[in-house]
């Protein structure tokens, strides 16, 4: 087949500069009006381009300002560009590409935690950008202290999750654990009891004493909790229920651990 001389292929993304593909894994297209909002309410030096529709611009004139003020650019576009760019129709008018907020060390964030009644999530493979979205806006909703990540894993918020979270994802800081043991024993001596979340054979959630200080370890969508990390956790937890289903969805199940621990610790 005759090829005209005059196009160019296009480049292929996986060989671009290594620094070309460092930047791109450090930023995020963030889409949601609440996730932009939120992002940039709290890191507005991240923001590196704004797109959106002319019927946002009376709701984002403080982004604009910003944005003329240190030459960041941005553009009104149409609502089908947006959705190419949010690869989704649901970016409400906006998509803000940023760079990722850091994931701290664990050691920074006990560092910083203030004292007294305390909660975390650790995620133990969920990977479900909608899922995570939905954890990350309950935690943000009961105050969760952050969701650590083990050492392994490379779950990130994702526009999806932001958009999702409602702001949550700005909230809440990714904690990257140490790794093994390490990791059990690091939060055990910040004052930390762990508890394993378990379908069934756990206590009941809604009778158990729940330390002032708590780890709520997740499994995966499917498959659960790694087991060898279960049994190394100090309590075993299930939530009661009719059995008509067998289980809550991960995300759905994290609001109620947060609910339930907050009444009993609601300072």
């Amino acid at each position: 087949m005759h090829r005209d001389p005059s196009r160019r292929p296009r480049p292929v993304r996986a060989n671009a500069p290594a620094g070309a593909r460092a930047r791109r894994e450090e930023e995020v297209r963030l889409y949601g009006l609440n996730a932009v909002r939120a992002a940039f309410a709290q890191r507005p030096e991240a923001l590196r381009k704004l797109y959106l529709t002319e019927a946002r611009l009376p709701a984002l004139q403080p982004l604009l300002a910003w944005c003329v003020a240190r030459r960041v650019g941005y553009r009104v576009v149409g609502t089908e560009d947006l959705d190419r760019l949010a690869a989704s129709t649901h970016h409400e008018g906006v998509v803000a590409e940023m760079q990722r907020a850091p994931v701290l060390p664990a050691a920074q964030w006990l560092a910083r935690l203030a004292p007294g009644p305390q909660s975390a999530l650790w995620l133990d493979g969920v990977g479900n950008p909608h899922n995570l979205g939905a954890i990350l806006r309950s935690a943000a909703h009961f105050g969760v202290g952050a969701v650590l990540l083990p050492q392994a894993s490379t779950l990130a918020v994702s526009g999806a999750a932001a958009r999702v979270a409602e702001g949550g994802a700005e909230a809440v800081p990714l904690v990257r654990l140490a790794p093994g043991e390490a990791a059990l024993r690091q939060l055990r001596e910040a004052g930390f009891a762990l508890a394993a979340t378990v379908v069934d054979g756990g206590d009941d959630l809604f009778a158990a004493a729940l330390p002032e200080r708590l780890v709520y370890v997740l499994g995966n969508e499917g498959e659960g909790m790694d087991r060898a990390l279960a049994a190394a956790c100090d309590l075993r937890l299930s939530i009661p229920g009719t059995g008509r289903v067998e289980s809550l969805n991960v995300a759905a199940a994290t609001a109620v651990l947060l609910a339930t621990w907050r009444m009993r610790h609601p300072g």
